[in-house]
């Protein structure tokens, strides 16, 4: 059994150059392209940034929970929204600014998020791999056939 995180020994013989190829499967990957997971999109963070495309001046944590609650038909946990929120921040794909408090008696700040081009920049590639992939696919009529 391999352990997790490491390429096991004898799959050596198997990298070339920039390229490394699977023993396992007929897959070569350009090690030239960031294919680690931090740099591709998780579904929620997907959903997230979705929300926030979608609510440009009014995304703060609240309402991004309203948002995928009401087009994912989701039920999400605020405290899941601010953790991916702050997981986006420290990747580069969303900025915070803190409001002054809100102008009602004991009225809070709210901390709200705006994408950035590489937080749009990460949409852009996940749009497009999912495209790439379900390219020359009729996905309603394969399903249907299971």
């Amino acid at each position: 059994m391999v352990s997790r995180g490491r390429w096991p020994s004898h799959w050596r013989m198997f990298c070339k150059g920039d390229y490394y190829s699977s023993p396992l499967q007929n897959i070569t990957v350009d090690r030239g392209e960031d294919v680690s997971k931090g740099a591709h999109l998780g579904e929620f963070e997907h959903l997230v940034l979705l929300a926030l495309l979608r609510l440009k001046d009014d995304a703060y944590g609240v309402t991004v929970r309203q948002e995928i609650q009401r087009r994912a038909g989701r039920r999400v946990a605020i405290g899941a929204v601010y953790a991916c929120l702050e997981r986006l921040e420290r990747k580069g794909y969303v900025t915070a600014q803190v409001s002054d408090p809100q102008p009602v008696p004991g009225g809070r700040s709210r901390k709200y998020f705006v994408l950035t081009s590489e937080g749009g920049a990460a949409l852009r590639r996940a749009r497009e791999m999912m495209d790439r992939m379900t390219e020359g696919i009729h996905v309603d009529a394969e399903l249907e056939a299971l």
